[in-house]
């Protein structure tokens, strides 16, 4: 009974990622056709190479970042692996499918900053619900993971500079000034990228040091029904052994966490850490759990 509940949460689990990969996809779409092609703006990666193409030669979007991805993906294969290669094929796909529908959804603007802003909402909307849910849609991201796996390259630092040579080709295009709006677009898309790849629900980590650390975690347990792991250390100039508190807390309760520590040992040494997609009891069990009912 149990094996079946598994089963049926990972086809759950693949269903809704596949589902969220289209959605993804379409909004990407849009964000290409109904707010950059229509006020001539321009894109980063292999998005903004399509466009230029367009641009110069009235090629479908769709159809050019189809078929540049085609070789991508062949020799990527193993580097992705089995299942972001099956969700990064549907990302392609959709994508593809998704740029020809929405061809001829435009939605031209009079302010060029408003429309950059919106292309890079959709766009970094589109693009944080594929990376989130696990899949890519190709291009340099496949390049990035590539070059990373074979030469050690950072694949942040490859992605900026493929985006910055895509926008340096753009002033022969589209002008320097369309192109210093393309720049918003990139930047405005790569924050709601951040954005909802890290989601709502930001975390902190927590590290207390006290001599009452053991009255500590008890409060922390009682009062706010946190679990705490207690480590054990030495300090390095008094020799004397010292036991380390470390918790994840949700952040609008750090304020709270601070008071209790405080209130148990005035001298007590707090760190505050950003923690980033925290997945465990307290954080994302709950979901777990409601997915293997279905």
């Amino acid at each position: 009974m149990e094996r079946k509940q598994i089963m049926k949460k990972s086809w759950f689990t693949h269903l809704k990622s596949l589902i969220l990969i289209i959605l993804g996809s379409f909004l990407f779409s849009i964000g290409v056709n109904s707010f950059a092609i229509a006020n001539h703006l321009a894109e980063g990666g292999f998005a903004g190479i399509s466009i230029l193409l367009h641009y110069l030669y009235g090629w479908s979007p769709g159809t050019i970042m189809f078929i540049i991805n085609i070789p991508l993906f062949i020799i990527g294969y193993k580097i992705l692996g089995k299942q972001t290669f099956i969700y990064s094929l549907v990302g392609l796909g959709s994508v593809t499918l998704f740029l020809n529908i929405t061809a001829n959804w435009k939605y031209p603007m009079d302010d060029l900053l408003l429309a950059a802003l919106f292309t890079g909402i959709f766009v970094g909307l589109g693009l944080g619900i594929v990376i989130r849910t696990g899949g890519t849609t190709g291009g340099v991201d496949i390049i990035a993971r590539i070059l990373h796996k074979y030469f050690g390259i950072s694949i942040g630092q490859i992605m900026f500079l493929f985006d910055l040579c895509v926008l340096l080709v753009s002033i022969f295009v589209i002008g320097l000034t369309t192109t210093m709006y393309t720049l918003i677009t990139v930047f405005v898309g790569a924050k709601i990228i951040d954005f909802v790849i890290e989601g709502l629900n930001r975390s902190k980590a927590v590290t207390i040091i006290s001599e009452r650390a053991s009255n500590i975690s008890t409060e922390i347990t009682k009062r706010m029904g946190r679990g705490v792991t207690i480590m054990h250390g030495r300090g390095a100039y008094t020799g004397n052994a010292k036991e380390i508190l470390y918790i994840v807390i949700a952040a609008y309760e750090l304020p709270k966490l601070k008071e209790l520590v405080l209130i148990n040992d005035p001298h007590a040494f707090i760190v505050v850490h950003d923690a980033r997609d925290v997945l465990g009891e307290g954080f994302t069990y709950e979901k777990e759990i409601a997915h293997s009912d279905i």
